[in-house]
């Protein structure tokens, strides 16, 4: 039987669980006697390079780490190359990839028949989409948000910063934090700079 590869999409906003679920995915994978490659972004060190975590302490995993110049298909064909099995490509902070990059892991599904899952945001902080997250949103077979709550008990769709304690909307579009620096809101909540 030959099963047709597709490119999933699974976006939400900070706090979401987009890694935790990435590595739980991993995880059965690996259980099932399957061979997962997982990909993140450069731009997100705070595991340190290559490797993701989660918020939730003692999940991680090891990750192979993207930098936008590189040419994502080229790194699988490589893989393969070496004879080693690719069951399916996870991908983690898929927001802060390029359109090359993304066109990339078309690449995998169409031509390698290798299913791609890729987590990230999909707007920031200024409610803007990421470059990645666009072109995710409009090449991916299939999009699923994974949702969280606002702290008003709406679900939360907004990345905002925090800069000492107040909601930012002025700055660089990728500045990688965690808890510290972003709070996920409902769109109420951003708009009206209510943190509580």
């Amino acid at each position: 039987m030959f099963i047709i590869a597709k490119l999933f999409t699974f976006y939400g906003s900070m706090g979401s669980c987009k890694t935790s679920n990435l590595i739980v995915t991993n995880y059965n994978y690996r259980e099932r006697g399957l061979n997962p490659i997982i990909l993140t972004s450069s731009v997100d060190t705070r595991s340190g390079s290559n490797k993701v975590s989660s918020r939730i302490k003692g999940l991680e995993a090891d990750a192979i780490a993207i930098h936008k110049e590189n040419n994502i298909f080229n790194i699988i064909k490589d893989i393969l190359d070496k004879d080693i099995k690719v069951d399916v490509v996870l991908v983690d902070e898929a927001s802060f990839l390029s359109k090359q990059n993304i066109w990339e892991l078309t690449e995998i599904v169409d031509k390698l028949n290798i299913s791609v899952l890729a987590y990230g945001l999909r707007a920031d902080f200024k409610g803007e989409l990421f470059e990645g997250s666009q072109y995710l949103l409009a090449w991916s077979d299939e999009i699923n948000e994974i949702k969280t709550m606002c702290h008003c008990g709406h679900k939360a769709i907004m990345n905002a910063r925090i800069v000492n304690g107040k909601i930012v909307k002025d700055g660089e579009q990728i500045q990688v934090g965690g808890n510290e620096s972003y709070i996920a809101l409902c769109r109420k909540c951003w708009k009206d700079g209510r943190l509580k």
